[in-house]
């Protein structure tokens, strides 16, 4: 567990080094964070398509698109995360190459596990704190859940539920509502990812299993005959 309460946070390693990539994964696991991995930049936009990552740990030495093309690329998105270089070159020219691509922090190779850590801590406390105060109260609230609907983070008790990118847009159309039944043509037309109402409804069932009790029997995600879906929800800090 990450001393400083940041762990459950979702980090996204990017390194064409499997046997770096795997042991920052198992370190970071151990830390309490919850860690995807991607061999290049491909597989990372693949990954950003689908799941809310907090924190980005992306290599600047890869194949076909370095990391600060990269971090290039992402810069100015919305949804991007922030992100923390890794690289061999230690050179000044190097790092600010690095941190004018938009990167957030520079760590240079070899580099001690506990200093990435502090850095990924330093990084993620600071875009927490950062965050009007407006965005941070956007919360809602059913049950043991708590859904952010800024950043599309689902927590519990136990920790963080990952959704896909689908399922955070579907709870996110009913958290905006909550306590009104919003019907599945304006699901389907809210969310841009979803083709019809059928793709609605499976996203419903999608997350029905992960958050409630007794799927067959929802508390939260309700359906309202001839009306739609409506979520049983509190909005607050």
């Amino acid at each position: 567990m990450s001393e400083s309460g940041i762990a459950e946070r979702h980090i996204l390693v990017v390194d064409d080094d499997d046997r770096l990539r795997a042991l920052l994964k198992q370190y970071l696991t151990e830390q309490g964070f919850f860690v995807s991995t991607a061999a290049d930049t491909q597989q990372a936009d693949a990954l950003l398509q689908h799941f809310v990552v907090d924190l980005m740990v992306l290599d600047v030495m890869m194949p076909r698109e370095s990391g600060i093309e990269y971090a290039q690329r992402l810069k100015g998105h919305n949804a991007a995360p922030p992100i923390l270089l890794l690289t061999a070159r230690v050179e000044a020219e190097d790092r600010i190459a690095g941190l004018e691509s938009g990167a957030q922090d520079y760590l240079a190779k070899p580099f001690a596990p506990r200093e990435l850590l502090l850095r990924m801590e330093n990084i993620l406390q600071r875009s927490t704190a950062s965050a009007p105060a407006d965005i941070l109260s956007s919360v809602a609230v059913f049950g043991d859940y708590r859904f952010d609907l800024q950043t599309g983070r689902l927590t519990s008790p136990e920790g963080a539920i990952y959704l896909t990118s689908s399922e955070i847009e579907c709870l996110r159309i009913l958290a905006e509502s909550a306590g009104q039944p919003v019907s599945r043509e304006r699901m389907a037309e809210l969310a841009g990812d979803l083709n019809n109402e059928r793709s609605v409804d499976v996203q419903i069932n999608r997350l029905r299993k992960k958050i409630e009790p007794q799927p067959s029997k929802p508390l939260y995600i309700q359906t309202v005959r001839h009306a739609g879906y409506v979520l049983h929800a509190q909005r607050g800090a």
